[in-house]
C-alpha cells in the first residue's frame, strides 16, 4: 500500500516478516513503544531493509492495517439492506475493538498530525473504509436520506473513534445497535 519500491526488489518473505514483526510488537508493546529498529531486529532483516521500504513504523503499520481491514469488505447484498449494514457494521466495529486494530489507528492518528505524508496514507485507507460503509448505505436508496450519505457516515465512523479515543463505551454489537437506531432516524 504505502511501501516504496525503490533499490532492489524486496523480499516477499522478508516484506511478510517486517508486516507480522510489526503486527506483534505493537501487540505485546504497544504503538508508542513500536521503533523502526525494534522491527528490523523481530523480523531478522537490517534496519535499512525497513526504511528502504517504509519511512516511519506508521507506514509499516498502516500496510499491516490494510491487509488486516481487507478481510471486513462490504457484505454481499442479501435483499435485505437492514441485515447487509448490521453484518458490515459488526465486522467492522469487532476488528476496529480487536487487539492491534484499536492501538494501530490511534497510534498512527497521533503520528499522522505531525507526519503529512503519514497523514495522506491514513486519510486513504479511511477512505477506502468510508466508500465501503457509503455503499451498504446506499443499498437502502441513496434518495431516501434527510442528510447526505457521507454525513451518515462520519456520524457512524464518528461514534466509533470517540468512543475508540476515549474508551467510555464499548465498540462491538451495542453500538451496533445504538447506530442502527440513528441511521433509521436519518431515513426519510
Amino acid at each position: 500500500m504505502n511501501s516504496k519500491s525503490l533499490g532492489r526488489p524486496r523480499s516477499a518473505d522478508a516484506h511478510r516478516a517486517i508486516l507480522d514483526a510489526a503486527v506483534a510488537l505493537c501487540l505485546r508493546d504497544g504503538y508508542a513503544a513500536l521503533t523502526m529498529k525494534a522491527i528490523a531486529e523481530e523480523a531478522g532483516v537490517g534496519r535499512q531493509t525497513v526504511y528502504r521500504w517504509w519511512p516511519t513504523r506508521g507506514a509499516v503499520l498502516i500496510e499491516a492495517l490494510a491487509e488486516i481491514g481487507a478481510t471486513v469488505a462490504a457484505p454481499e447484498a442479501t435483499g435485505d439492506p437492514l441485515a447487509d449494514l448490521r453484518l458490515f457494521l459488526d465486522r467492522t466495529f469487532a476488528l476496529a475493538a480487536k487487539a492491534p486494530t484499536a492501538d494501530v489507528l490511534l497510534g498512527v492518528l497521533s503520528d499522522a498530525f505531525a507526519d503529512a505524508e503519514l497523514s495522506r496514507t491514513l486519510r486513504a485507507y479511511i477512505a477506502g473504509r468510508r466508500a465501503l460503509l457509503a455503499e451498504v448505505l446506499e443499498r437502502q436508496g441513496a434518495d431516501g436520506w434527510k442528510v447526505p450519505v457521507p454525513t451518515v457516515v462520519d456520524l457512524v465512523f464518528g461514534a466509533m473513534w470517540y468512543r475508540l479515543m476515549y474508551q467510555h463505551g464499548p465498540v462491538g454489537p451495542e453500538l451496533t445497535e445504538e447506530v442502527l437506531t440513528v441511521v433509521a432516524s436519518l431515513r426519510a
